[in-house]
């Protein structure tokens, strides 16, 4: 066991500094026992051999398929509770046209981590929402997405949509433009040309366009677009992610 541990340390000590970290590769569940959602997801770079910690990214991967690594190497991480490089932020998509075979590791000594909530958690509806201060201005909320999805991610677009539709609800701005855009210019990842459907910027503004009307925003004041032609936006929800800062929905509130 100390011998795995000296290895595995030596795996971390060698991780490249460069930053971003970016890459395609087949998920890895580490099956460990710290209670619930103990167990950890990694993911190994072909090109490198560093197996990465990518547990923390806000949508888990699917091990009967591939997926794109992005992130960055976090910063002053403490102790290895699953046994690989920890990234943190972080972003897991599916690439569902590469099969992957299943492949999970018992524990191994690495302890996991214990559950704890997210730092973008949707409270209750049930519990009352504070009034965002005035004055109200044009403002943009945006909502992230994986590669090729329009599904909104829990316990992070949820989140960010919560945000958006307090402040509308109490700012009551006059109108309201979605718009969608599709990452088709990103770069190449282990080889692979990773780039989206033009048609996902429209499904992804149709979709945030209806979850505002179910959440209570009149339709008539909402026009709702989508563009192929996306720039990366220093936005915080992004966490400084570039590539994954384009696919995203803009809600852009005017008065």
């Amino acid at each position: 066991m100390k011998a795995l541990l000296a290895l595995v340390a030596a795996t971390q000590a060698a991780a490249p500094a460069a930053d971003p970290v970016r890459f395609v590769t087949c998920p890895i569940y580490r099956d460990t026992d710290a209670g619930r959602k103990s167990g950890c997801w990694l993911a190994d770079d072909r090109a490198t051999g560093v197996r990465y910690d990518v547990s923390r990214a806000p949508s888990k991967p699917d091990w009967n398929y591939a997926i794109l690594i992005e992130g960055r190497v976090a910063d002053g991480e403490a102790g290895n509770p699953c046994g690989g490089v920890v990234l943190d932020p972080v972003r897991t998509s599916i690439l569902s046209s590469e099969r992957c075979t299943r492949h999970m590791l018992p524990a191994e000594g690495f302890p996991g981590r214990r559950f704890v909530l997210g730092k973008r958690v949707v409270k209750p509806a049930s519990v009352a929402r504070a009034t965002p201060p005035g004055p109200y201005r044009d403002r943009t909320f945006r909502l992230f997405f994986d590669v090729d999805r329009d599904f909104l991610i829990y316990e992070y677009d949820d989140y960010l949509l919560d945000q958006a539709i307090t402040w509308i609800r109490a700012a009551k701005p006059r109108a309201i433009a979605v718009t969608g855009y599709a990452a088709m210019d990103a770069p190449d990842a282990s080889g692979q040309r990773i780039s989206e459907d033009p048609g996902i910027g429209r499904a992804r503004a149709e979709r945030v366009t209806e979850a505002l009307a179910r959440l209570g925003v009149d339709p008539a004041i909402i026009t709702t677009r989508w563009s192929t032609e996306p720039q990366p936006v220093a936005d915080p929800a992004a966490d400084g992610l570039v590539e994954p800062s384009k696919r995203r929905v803009d809600i852009a509130a005017t008065f």
